[in-house]
């Protein structure tokens, strides 16, 4: 009778303690790859990348084959993920992997509805924003607490044609941007490059072109904007959340914020104008500091250096915040335009030749190896925590 049982039913008869927690594993595996189909979102790049690591031990064990090269930097990075787990048992690995996806289940499960606010005519719904007017203030809220609010190539166009429409809506007299959740910005969402992740490098052009293109008209969207700007930082900005604050007529940040341009270590270089508005705002020793050797600043520094009005504790911002922006919503809408265009006029044409500058910049280190390398280390380091 024995000879007619498959291996694995063997092992059962002679081990079944091992074999039930190996079969046990394997179904929760299994179930768990079903599952993480279902989520509504997307997990985070260096969720990904665990789940890759787990999900290569899983099945074939120990990390193979070589090490990709420093251009294909998504593969390095799934390859550094796997290698993490070396010595781990593919049981082990397993019940890691269900672990972790029952995990991302649960969370969205128990997350909040996020708020969507009314729909504004001439504009469509963007996954990542929130766009209402209250009073006489139009608000755009970047609405992905859960993605810390890093900008796609949607919410950057979503943007720009909110402060498009707000620029022309005769029932609103200032243009207000905030945030939901604990986080303000993480800047640019590093999925934005995944199509050419790998790719040729005819792929990677047409990738930097195409994302070029969207921020430069993002920036412009600020440059030409007429009402007052007023930004409500609530929780840390990083990148392009950052620059383009030289051109936002009032800030408030709350004293849990931060500001954070780190170009550098990601092999990029300064855009929102930030090269022309640092300088002429905080000096030239100052603005290096923040974009060249990329230091992150407090809020109260950043006050500081010019780039934010005030600081509320924490505590108070909502409150504090609310109060202020519907007091200036009060201000006579006209004059609040002619008194903005007296401010900023002298410099627009500057900004918009220096939007264009800093684009093609920043396009050419998009398709640069030291970028590519950049993020490779960052998208590694993260699956490593």
């Amino acid at each position: 009778m024995l000879r007619n049982l498959t291996l694995a039913a063997r092992s059962v008869l002679y081990n079944p303690q091992v074999s039930v927690r190996s079969f046990s594993a394997q179904a929760d595996f299994e179930k768990a790859q079903k599952n993480l189909k279902t989520l509504k979102e997307e997990p985070d790049n260096d969720v990904k990348l665990q789940l890759y690591g787990l999900f290569k031990q899983a099945t074939a064990g120990d990390v193979q084959g070589k090490r990709p090269g420093m251009m294909d930097f998504v593969g390095r990075a799934k390859y550094d993920a796997w290698n993490t787990l070396k010595g781990q048992t593919q049981d082990e690995a397993r019940a890691n992997y269900a672990k972790l996806v029952g995990g991302l289940i649960s969370e969205e499960a128990s997350a909040a509805p996020e708020p969507t606010g009314p729909s504004i005519e001439g504009l469509e719904n963007v996954d990542g924003l929130s766009v209402t007017r209250e009073g006489k203030v139009f608000k755009i809220a970047l609405n992905r607490p859960k993605k810390f609010n890093a900008l796609t190539l949607e919410m950057y166009q979503g943007i720009q044609k909110a402060l498009e429409v707000s620029n022309n809506d005769k029932s609103t007299s200032i243009t207000v941007i905030t945030a939901n959740g604990s986080y303000y910005c993480a800047g640019n969402d590093l999925t934005n490059f995944k199509a050419a992740a790998g790719g040729t490098k005819e792929q990677i052009a047409d990738m930097a072109n195409t994302a070029k293109v969207i921020m430069k008209d993002y920036v412009n969207a600020y440059i030409n904007h007429e009402k007052p700007l007023i930004a409500l930082i609530n929780g840390p900005a990083v990148g392009i959340a950052v620059t383009v604050l030289g051109m936002f007529d009032y800030v408030i940040a709350t004293d849990k914020a931060s500001f954070h341009t780190p170009f550098a270590p990601l092999g990029q270089s300064p855009e929102g104008v930030s090269s022309y508005t640092f300088p002429l705002i905080m000096g030239s020793l100052r603005a290096s500091e923040m974009l060249l050797v990329c230091k992150k600043i407090s809020a109260q520094t950043a006050k500081d250096y010019g780039l934010v009005n005030e600081v509320v504790p924490d505590a108070e911002f909502q409150s504090h915040a609310q109060k202020t922006v519907e007091a200036f919503s009060q201000l006579p809408p006209e004059t609040l335009r002619i008194n903005k265009k007296l401010l900023r006029s002298l410099h627009k044409e500057k900004l918009l030749e220096v939007n264009n500058i800093e684009a093609d910049q920043i396009c050419e280190r998009w398709q640069s190896k030291e970028c590519h390398q950049a993020i490779a280390a960052f998208m590694t380091k993260g699956a490593k925590k």
